[in-house]
């Protein structure tokens, strides 16, 4: 029962490492950038789900719509604020701007919610699942998460390759001139891959926040992880980055179960150190080909 309860944790984890590393494949897949401030999307839709359902007591259904579109919006003020001016320039400031921008965020959080962490409760998150009348310890939420990791990678699989908005967003990053040639709106393609990027990283912090204290600093490790996820997975893989997530959240959570919370941290990076020196483009990445 303890193996099945960790795969079952490991699963709905890597899902959640999964959405959030999506998000980072969709800024480099179109601008060749990444938001380094998904840590702190992820936390802010959490937040904003608290306070739209516990403190003012919305319907969750729609406290959630709404956290959502304001982590788009977010998504939509750092592409502005801390990308745009420097990658129009051929500058790498990007990467700074997007982690002072999240840390930005988490302070401002901090001082208007507070530090206390919080718990939302959530019927998926109440009664444990039972099978032969002994507990898992996992709850059906946990469950819920991969489906729904799974059905976004999907989606934005099918989106990408099948739409001409998803063709058009790829476009974008392999060759500007032509697109802009073609008549894409080449800043507004970025602009949306960065909106769509905070809300897979706020629909993780959505799904995980029942079954974690909500608070202002929750989503920087998470997102450190993401990040390991998408590199390991091949940041330019939908599918890649995805399966990675669950890879990495089974990974930790077995660690966990067999060596102790003491060890995961060590243990599991010690791991991504290791497949990436053996395969440094990612498990499903290729080597980017220079032609001259």
């Amino acid at each position: 029962m303890l193996l099945t309860s960790a795969l079952i944790t490991g699963l709905g984890l890597g899902s959640m490492y999964g959405l959030m590393a999506l998000g980072f494949h969709v800024t480099y897949a179109v601008s060749g950038t990444v938001n380094f401030a998904q840590g702190s999307s992820m936390m802010l839709g959490a937040v904003l789900t608290f306070a739209f359902a516990t403190t003012l007591g919305w319907p969750l259904p729609l406290a959630i719509l709404l956290a959502l579109v304001l982590c788009a919006l977010y998504g939509l003020v750092v592409e502005f604020v801390a990308v745009r001016p420097f990658a129009s320039r051929g500058s790498d400031a990007w990467l700074m701007a997007t982690v002072a921008l999240g840390i930005v965020l988490d302070n401002a959080v901090m001082f208007s919610f507070g530090k206390e962490p919080r718990s939302l409760p959530s019927p998926l998150a109440v009664t444990p699942i039972e099978l032969g009348g002994v507990g898992l310890g996992v709850y059906p939420l946990q469950l819920l998460i991969p489906v729904v990791g799974l059905a976004l990678a999907a989606i934005l699989h099918s989106v990408s390759r099948r739409t001409r908005w998803g063709i058009a967003m790829l476009a974008v990053v392999q060759n500007r001139d032509a697109s802009r040639l073609m008549g894409i709106p080449i800043t507004r393609c970025i602009a949306g891959a960065y909106a769509l990027s905070t809300v897979f990283a706020g629909v993780a912090g959505v799904l995980i926040a029942p079954l974690f204290n909500v608070h202002s600093e929750m989503g920087t490790l998470f997102g450190l992880k993401a990040f390991a996820v998408a590199i390991l997975g091949g940041i330019g893989s939908a599918w890649g980055v995805m399966i990675a997530g669950l890879l990495f959240g089974i990974m930790e959570s077995f660690i966990t179960a067999t060596m102790g919370s003491t060890y995961t941290q060590i243990v599991t990076f010690a791991i991504v150190i290791a497949v990436l020196a053996w395969r440094p483009n990612g498990l499903v990445g290729r080597t980017a080909v220079n032609k001259v």
